[in-house]
Order: C-alpha cells, then structure tokens, then sequence
C-alpha cells in the first residue's frame, strides 16, 4: 500500500494486496476531537473498525507488526491472530493453514 494523502484531518491508503497479486484495497482514516482508544474486548470501550491482513508468512507479519509499534493481544485461533495498533485498534493477521 502507498499513501496517498496525509494531513491534520486524516489519511487515504491505496494499493494491491498480497504482494500486489489481490484486489485494489483502498483505506481511509479520519482525525476525530475527542478520541477514545479501544480496549478490545471492553465494550465500554468498542472497536471503531476491525481489519483482517491477509500474509502469507504469519511469523515475518508478526515481526513487522512488532517493529512498527503494534502489540499481540493474546488473541488468536486455527488461522489468525490479534493485534492492537500503537493507537489501540484491534485488527487480525489472517493466513492460510495448508
């Protein structure tokens, strides 16, 4: 994915996923006055997205996670784990078992 804008109010993300062989993925994120982080599970405190990343390598996936700030949160099953962004947000790595 590459940016496509950055500024005060937000940011738009474009690209292809899996190493560029899957469908047109475009993201985009908003500033918001006032935020609340996610506790996830709290749901006093509730998710606002939740994205799942298709990788093909789960454990280089979860290095890079780690690296950019992200941390596991101990959550996980037969084919994807959970992960909160340096902000909070939940989202899964998702990866074929085969």
């Amino acid at each position: 994915m590459e940016s496509r804008y950055e500024g005060s109010d937000g940011a738009w993300l474009s690209g292809s996923g899996l190493g560029g062989r899957g469908p047109l993925a475009n993201v985009t994120f908003q500033a918001v006055p006032d935020y609340n982080a996610p506790r996830w599970p709290d749901p006093q405190y509730p998710q606002q997205a939740h994205l799942d990343v298709a990788v093909e390598d789960v454990d280089a996936a979860e290095a890079q996670v780690i690296e950019l700030g992200g941390q596991p949160l101990g959550a996980a099953g037969e084919n994807w784990r959970v992960y909160a962004d340096p902000a909070g947000h939940p989202f899964c790595l998702v990866f074929d078992t085969e």
